[in-house]
């Protein structure tokens, strides 16, 4: 909520509310004299980073730091895990929004949906893609028999639906969700569960973006592990070693270079090479094109954790002290 002084300019704010409570949101709301701030907000980069100097500096120097320690120059940029966990957890609506002088606001009449909860999503669905003659809307791949009211996606694998009605289910390839249509948006007190008692599946997902590309995970058994590795044109991963596992290499689409221990040669699409454990070896991408791969792990631990980089073009190696 915010109260409204009549400007030029739109209108100055007199008061940012960041979700009062039910009585006072009524109290605003009867009253006609404010408007409703629907979490679209615009402006320069250097207004934003003057306003968060004088609301909330100890945040600006947190995303300063972590901002520094920075590595890669494109698309996904990544920053340094304790940097990043060391930001303060608060929104731009508390840290700057309700602090600020120089907040102006823009009366505006349009639809609007905050998109806040898989019930959301699933009637934003239901604008383009015609529900069946039971009100379900399906996307993805889905077989329904004797259901109703359902909203059901899956990014991968079948779905089967069967006697079911008002429920929302979801396949990620991560997970899977099925819900009451009406109480999705309590998915948050799952997550909650899931960090609580340190799963996975709150902190890992089966695609994982890297500054060189991104990898997808096929398999994750206790012995062996199994990848596809998109590498981006020029681009490079670290040269490393594994204390615990071996890997196969088998291109699928492009020509990698690789290093084996001291050789260097190029990989063409249907070739392969094994790389022993506590061999150095790296892998480079020097066309045009993404290059893909399949990479096979065997060992008994398969851990981010057991990368020892040697050399690394985006500053992923711990400085010695």
């Amino acid at each position: 909520m915010g109260a409204a002084i009549e400007g030029r300019d739109g209108r100055q704010v007199g008061a940012f509310v960041e979700k009062p409570n039910r009585e006072t949101a009524e109290t605003y709301v009867a009253s006609g004299h404010y408007v409703w701030n629907s979490g679209m907000f615009c402006f320069r980069a250097d207004a934003l980073i003057e306003a968060a100097a004088q609301a909330c500096p100890d945040v600006l120097a947190a995303v300063r730091a972590c901002h520094a320690g920075a590595s890669g120059s494109e698309s996904p940029i990544e920053f340094p895990r304790e940097a990043f966990l060391a930001q303060p957890d608060i929104s731009l609506d508390y840290a700057i929004m309700e602090r600020a002088a120089r907040v102006a606001v823009v009366p505006a009449t349009f639809d609007w949906s905050d998109i806040g909860s898989w019930k959301a999503i699933s009637e934003l669905e239901g604008e383009s893609d015609a529900a069946d003659a039971d009100g379900n809307r399906v996307r993805g791949s889905a077989i329904v028999v004797e259901s109703r009211n359902c909203y059901i996606q899956s990014d991968a694998r079948m779905v089967a639906a069967v006697g079911v009605h008002d429920l929302v289910i979801v396949d990620t390839g991560d997970a899977v969700l099925v819900a009451d249509r009406e109480r999705a948006q309590q998915v948050k007190l799952v997550v909650d569960r899931l960090r609580a008692s340190n799963h996975d599946a709150a902190t890992f997902h089966k695609t994982v973006h890297r500054p060189w590309g991104s990898y997808t995970v096929l398999e994750d058994g206790a012995d062996c592990k199994v990848k596809r590795l998109t590498v981006k044109p020029g681009h490079v991963l670290s040269l490393q070693l594994h204390h615990r596992r071996s890997e196969h290499w088998t291109v699928v689409h492009g020509t990698a270079k690789v290093r084996v221990g001291e050789k260097e040669f190029l990989l063409q699409r249907n070739e392969s090479t094994y790389i022993p454990m506590d061999t150095v070896h790296r892998l480079e991408n020097p066309t045009d094109q993404d290059i893909h791969l399949i990479e096979v792990q065997c060992g008994d631990y398969f851990g981010e954790d057991d990368i020892v980089r040697l050399e690394d073009r985006y500053g992923r190696i711990p400085a010695k002290v």
